[in-house]
């Protein structure tokens, strides 16, 4: 067994201790995830000083998992039953201010097939600030796909999960949004 399969295994492990009540496996998961929720929420809220915003968020996401992680029933599906949690939390702080419109996306069946040819990663370093920028324009559902492929690194069928839709559509919506980062990319780095 490789270093991956033993931390996927033990984080299975400590889902199971989490829904018999063990505290201490709850603390443990709550300090793997909150990091990684954090970045998430913030730059799914938007990155114009809404940090409170998304430590609210990330607090409710906390709440919400410890009423309902006895009820999961795949403990192997936990990351994504978690930024499921967290993508209804983030809407719903979205939905309160008001600027949460949905983009028209394309069909929910259609499948792009150069999406796999793109998988690569999307910045360097130094771009970091550029793209940062940029993602913040993009419309919710491209924002968030990027983040839960490019950040997060789940995969297409965990980002399936997560956001409620079809591997088809994920690969589609990762298309598009791929392709819209680097238009504002592109706008935003001319001088």
């Amino acid at each position: 067994m490789n270093d991956a399969q033993l931390d996927r295994l033990y984080e299975r492990l400590l889902v199971l201790r989490c829904q018999t009540g063990d505290e201490a496996a709850f603390t443990e998961i709550v300090a793997r995830y909150t990091p990684r929720l954090r970045v998430y929420l913030r730059q799914m809220l938007g990155g114009d000083g809404r940090g409170a915003d998304a430590d609210d968020a990330l607090q409710d996401v906390w709440l919400d998992c410890l009423r309902a992680v006895g009820r999961l029933h795949d403990t192997g599906a936990f990351a994504a039953w978690l930024y499921r949690i967290a993508r209804d939390r983030a809407y719903r702080v979205l939905r309160r201010r008001g600027v949460l419109a949905m983009s028209p996306m394309e069909d929910a069946n259609e499948v792009v097939a150069d999406a796999d040819a793109e998988d690569d990663a999307l910045v360097n370093g130094e771009a970091a600030a550029l793209v940062n920028a940029s993602l913040d324009r993009l419309p919710h559902e491209q924002r968030e796909v990027l983040l839960l492929r490019f950040i997060e690194e789940m995969s297409y069928e965990q980002i399936a999960a997560s956001v409620g839709c079809n591997v088809g559509t994920v690969r589609s919506r990762l298309h598009y949004a791929k392709r819209a980062l680097r238009r504002e990319i592109e706008r935003n780095d001319r001088p």
